[in-house]
């Protein structure tokens, strides 16, 4: 047994049951840790807030998806693929990129003990954990331990939740919205432990996909306050102010609004991943050089340091493989040569500088605010005291007809590519089995839902219904990769009817 508070003893969660991964079964544990609202960082962070100028935060995005190509087709990490065939396409990258999974482990201890004071943000995909204990890769789970455990490397390191199975949220189900969310932290908690899980506050949608349309968005920021998370990250592009303009002061948080078609309001905090996706950006420290051009800002009548906020793929591409530990490690030591790197520019997580900023006077409810992009429109067509779902679809029908750009697909950190047109083959398989998923379960849960999803058979179909909502199979096109997904969602269909 793990206490993690004087008054309240939790269970230590399996990592693996009956050879899947921990996804379901401890609901009501997961959300007595989640719902803790005690500062995270504040009571370890050693930044000096009123003599910062800037601040810059920096996260690193780890995914590889599960697919049915092991031995007799059973469900294994690409990665494992990758290894495995290495004479495919870029398959050769598979050291490297099992490398790019485990150093951040070894760059903190390093900068740590040598003065330093670093910060990342790490978002790794259920997929991904589960896919290296899979393949035998413990060892990089027990090096990422050191610097999420260890109390000497808690205020250095952040971890952001996601969906567990790399789900796009405005192509997802909305019942399989929260589900996701609460699948990853169920597997962060049986990975790393209660008290980990406790310091998971801020979340990183799969692709910085944030879905635009009005309901959708609502139950998506809902989930996320529901399971305990108090900030968000959101590509700039992707939001706009409340009369449809550009962001003006994108390096200070946002109060981000999610209205449904019910008339419906609630809002989250949000931290705005400014440019575009290139990984140059992180792999180069682009965000720390561009720190130091900002100088301090009002936000509501306190003063405050700008916060420059990047994510990238922390493995993928040669700039992320070759120049990115350098390029850390150089702007680690410069940032430390300047008073330890406790004031001037200065690294963060997203959590401290919150936290900080918050200790300093500043109420969220006085950030700038944003919603959706392409929200504005519905509701100048919507007033609210005549919003239903009927008055919101016209609006939306009516905008597709006379503005043939306007769509409710969402938005990510591309505009170039869709993850619904052109992909009917992928979406209507996985909306069946959502479909289905949901028919066969949701009667049992209302009954006796700790019961149930403690089953193997639920975790399992679960789990499959999961994977195939993973970006993957639509981000690569069509070919194996949608093969991929007709596969899973046979397998799926299969163990619903024969097994429910």
């Amino acid at each position: 047994m793990l206490t993690t508070s004087p008054t309240r003893t939790l269970p230590q969660l399996p990592e693996l049951i009956d050879g899947l991964p921990n996804i379901s079964g401890w609901e009501k544990e997961i959300l007595s840790v989640v719902q803790d609202s005690e500062p995270v960082f504040l009571p370890k962070t050693n930044i000096r807030l009123s003599e910062v100028q800037a601040g810059f935060a920096i996260a690193l995005h780890m995914h590889q998806p599960t697919i049915p190509a092991g031995y007799k087709g059973e469900l294994i990490s690409n990665l494992q693929y990758m290894f495995e065939h290495p004479q495919e396409g870029d398959n050769h990258n598979a050291a490297p990129f099992a490398n790019c999974y485990s150093r951040m482990a070894d760059l903190i201890p390093e900068l740590v003990a040598n003065g330093g004071n670093p910060r990342v943000m790490l978002d790794y995909s259920g997929n991904l954990l589960w896919g290296l204990r899979q393949m035998g890769r413990g060892d990089i789970l027990e090096n990422l331990k050191r610097i999420t455990i260890d109390p000497n490397y808690q205020p250095y390191v952040e971890w952001l939740g996601t969906m567990w199975s790399h789900a796009v949220v405005p192509s997802t189900p909305i019942p399989d919205i929260k589900l996701h969310i609460q699948a990853w932290q169920h597997h962060f908690a049986a990975i790393f432990g209660w008290s980990a899980l406790s310091r998971v506050k801020g979340f990183s949608p799969p692709e910085m996909h944030l879905p635009n349309h009005p309901d959708t968005f609502f139950e998506f920021v809902k989930a996320l306050k529901e399971c305990g998370y108090r900030w968000l990250l959101v590509q700039e592009h992707t939001v706009e102010t409340l009369t449809g303009q550009s962001l003006a002061y994108k390096h200070l948080p946002h109060r981000l609004i999610a209205r449904n078609s019910q008339g419906q309001e609630i809002s989250i905090t949000a931290l705005i991943k400014t440019q575009g996706s290139d990984t140059k950006l992180v792999a180069q420290m682009q965000p720390y050089y561009e720190a130091k051009t900002l100088s301090r800002q009002m936000l509501g009548s306190v003063s405050v340091p700008p916060i420059v906020s990047q994510i990238g793929d922390g493995e993928n591409g040669g700039v992320m493989m070759n120049e990115f530990p350098g390029a850390f490690l150089r702007a680690s030591h410069e940032i430390a040569q300047n008073n330890g790197g406790k004031s001037g520019i200065v690294a963060m997580t997203g959590t401290e500088y919150l936290e900080l900023i918050e200790a300093a006077g500043c109420n969220p409810n006085d950030y700038p605010t944003c919603q959706p992009i392409g929200q504005h429109q519905i509701w100048q067509r919507v007033a609210p005291e005549s919003c239903s779902r009927d008055a919101v679809a016209n609006a939306i029908k009516e905008l597709k007809e006379t503005n043939h750009n306007f769509h409710m697909d969402g938005a990510s950190w591309t505009n170039h590519i869709s993850w619904v047109k052109g992909y009917e083959n992928v979406l209507s398989p996985m909306n069946q089995l959502s479909a289905l998923f949901h028919e066969k379960v949701d009667p049992l849960l209302e009954l006796e839902a700790e019961s149930i999803t403690k089953q193997s058979r639920y975790r399992e179909a679960l789990l499959h219904n999961f994977l195939l909502q993973t970006s993957c199979f639509r981000y690569w096109g069509q070919g194996v990769w949608t093969d991929y997904a007709r596969e899973i969602y046979q397998r799926g269909e299969a163990i619903l009817q024969n097994q429910w």
